[in-house]
């Protein structure tokens, strides 16, 4: 029993090697390209309606939590129907790789975020590019098993981190924009970048 316990581990090993080596094709183009339109319509609906959705920073910050909410579920049901699809057998070890390459940058960002809310509202202005900047690393960790490209998009979302925080820094204000500008360009790239490395939304060659 021990022999064959150890023979389980050492295929679940292996598959997990070749699942890390793998470029991962599990991310949609046009359900990346509709979150860049939420976080895009998110902006206008907080320009529109500041005493609904912007009225105070915890308000500000909790309906783009709201909106990120969205966009995961968004991304993740269509990860797990694309991996099945493209991935047949490998698509769990795929999509546990491909989880587990970002999950850092998320939790970072929840604990973060959490940490301001709670003992530093005054710093909240500083959220939106400390969030941009973590997106960046979470694809730049994530290029073991996404096209290359992505990168682009990782250099989109640092710099646009870096300049937000530049421009927030004289307000300290918090602005719809410098959220939505940022990603509904920064998935938009993403979903052309996705779309050309893989040969059109479906994964398929165009």
């Amino acid at each position: 029993m021990g022999e064959f316990d150890k023979a389980l581990t050492d295929i679940a090993n292996i598959r997990s090697q070749l699942a890390a080596g793998t470029l991962f094709r599990g991310f949609g183009p046009a359900v990346i390209a509709v979150t860049g339109g939420l976080a895009l319509v998110a902006a206008v609906a907080q320009s529109a309606w500041p005493a609904v959705l912007a009225d105070g920073p915890v308000r500000f910050v909790l309906c783009w939590i709201a909106v990120a909410v969205v966009a995961v579920a968004l991304v993740g049901v269509e990860m797990l129907a694309r991996s099945r699809r493209l991935h047949g057998g490998m698509a769990d070890a795929m999509i546990l790789a491909a989880v587990e390459q970002f999950l850092p940058a998320g939790v970072a960002g929840a604990a973060v975020t959490a940490a301001v809310l709670k003992y530093a509202a005054d710093a909240v202005w500083i959220l939106p590019g400390l969030w941009q900047i973590l997106v960046a690393l979470g694809l730049f960790a994530s290029l073991r098993s996404l096209p290359r490209s992505i990168g682009l998009a990782g250099a989109w979302y640092l710099l646009a981190g870096i300049a937000v925080f530049i421009l927030a820094s004289g307000s300290r204000e918090l602005s719809p924009w410098m959220m939505g500008v940022p990603f509904a360009l920064g998935q938009g790239l993403m979903a052309v970048l996705l779309r050309t490395a893989n040969g059109g939304d479906d994964g398929q060659p165009v």
